[in-house]
């Protein structure tokens, strides 16, 4: 393959953070075959033109089917919301086009298996962006578990604090619907926290948790930015979760603690672990994302406490391609090595990770963990 002609389907956030890293990933990295960013397409065509300009792509397109059809690209990477995933990941596999797709995977287990089937079947390479485990310290913990240095695995307890929606006049947005999301707090945030523990600890057993919408109704979007001193305004039925609490049992016998919240004031994007185990402990923030604490229980008593590992040196994953030693990395950075990844992946025909398969496990966690709040009890993972 002489290059990967790539489309992006979805030209919002998530969008931005892509072509961000399909314009920089060949810059930094040594690629072999290079990248080119044919296609961003969009059902908003207002914005075609200057997102076009301004991220490089050298075409617009507003019907991602057309463009699958063109036979102009051969990856698509798709950034939409939710609801959206499946169809055109479906539509990609038929027409032979790797595919590259935004978390969580699906609207749920269903929906996953059918997309995972498909990418089977044609044997196109397929991705997650679960893009946190690219961040080198992540990619360092995982080394040091691997290595049996914290040894046996007992807790993991891990939280993902937001705080974007607590003003009760914020509009009802996408990520608020259940028929566009499929769920709130709980696919936006606990699919990642649940992804890196699947990466570091293992497979999960079962769950029970608990959910809570907090504000039940919020202005339409057409009406938010009308609100103020104009009297009352329609409000539409917030229909996703706004925070879910679970606990869970992992198949080594590893116990665990979840939580994913857009209501905890003052958290911007506070994505954070800690796992315990018989010869150490290991914790990770994402708001210091370029650190890791560990913990050593080998060391003499006199000597024990957290250690801070700054994870910029060359030996860490990724670090070779950025820079020297102390120059710190950012939330964009995670997206160029997932991008790296794949295209490396693609060019020498080999199997990427994290994929639709990882995607789907994720998926039937966070199922179960919605069942269980429903029915207040245990659910089984593998069910799902």
């Amino acid at each position: 393959m002489k290059e990967i002609r790539v489309g992006l389907v979805g030209c919002g956030f998530m969008g931005k953070a892509h072509s961000n890293a399909w314009l920089n990933v060949a810059k930094f990295f040594p690629l072999k075959v290079k990248p080119k960013m044919q296609v961003a397409c969009d059902k908003v065509k207002s914005i075609g033109k200057a997102y076009q300009e301004n991220w490089g792509w050298k075409k617009f397109e507003s019907n991602y089917k057309k463009l699958l059809k063109s036979k102009e690209i051969n990856l698509v990477d798709i950034t939409t919301p939710n609801n959206a995933h499946k169809e055109i990941a479906l539509a990609a596999a038929e027409s032979g086009v790797n595919i590259a797709c935004e978390k969580p995977l699906a609207m749920n287990s269903d929906e996953a298996r059918e997309m995972l089937k498909a990418v089977r079947k044609s044997k196109v390479k397929h991705m997650i962006w679960f893009n946190y485990r690219k961040v080198p310290a992540i990619g360092l913990a995982k080394r040091i578990i691997e290595e049996g240095r914290i040894g046996k695995i007992y807790h993991i307890r891990a939280s993902y604090l937001q705080d974007w929606i607590m003003d009760p006049n914020f509009p009802l947005v996408w990520r608020l619907q259940k028929e566009i999301t499929g769920s709130g707090a709980h696919g936006d945030l606990n699919a990642h926290i649940i992804d890196l523990a699947r990466y570091l600890v293992g497979e999960f057993d079962e769950v029970v948790g608990m959910d809570k919408t907090f504000i039940k109704t919020r202005p339409l979007v057409e009406e938010a930015a009308g609100l103020a001193g104009k009297g009352k305004k329609e409000k539409g039925k917030v229909t996703v979760d706004d925070a879910v609490l679970f606990l869970a049992r992992f198949k080594n016998g590893a116990i665990a603690t979840f939580e994913s919240t857009r209501f905890a004031g003052g958290r911007k994007n506070q994505n954070q672990f800690e796992i315990n185990g018989s010869r150490g402990t290991l914790a990770f923030k994402f708001e210091r994302m370029n650190e890791l604490q560990y913990l050593s229980l080998k060391e003499p008593q006199h000597l024990q406490g957290f250690k801070t590992i700054l994870a910029t040196e060359p030996v860490h994953p990724y670090v070779h391609a950025w820079w020297p030693p102390g120059h710190i990395l950012g939330y964009e950075h995670a997206f160029v090595n997932a991008a790296s990844d794949l295209v490396e992946s693609i060019a020498k025909n080999k199997r990427i990770k994290p994929n639709f398969e990882d995607g789907l496990k994720c998926q039937q966690v966070l199922d179960a963990v919605l069942k269980s709040a429903q029915e207040r009890t245990w659910v089984k993972v593998d069910e799902m």
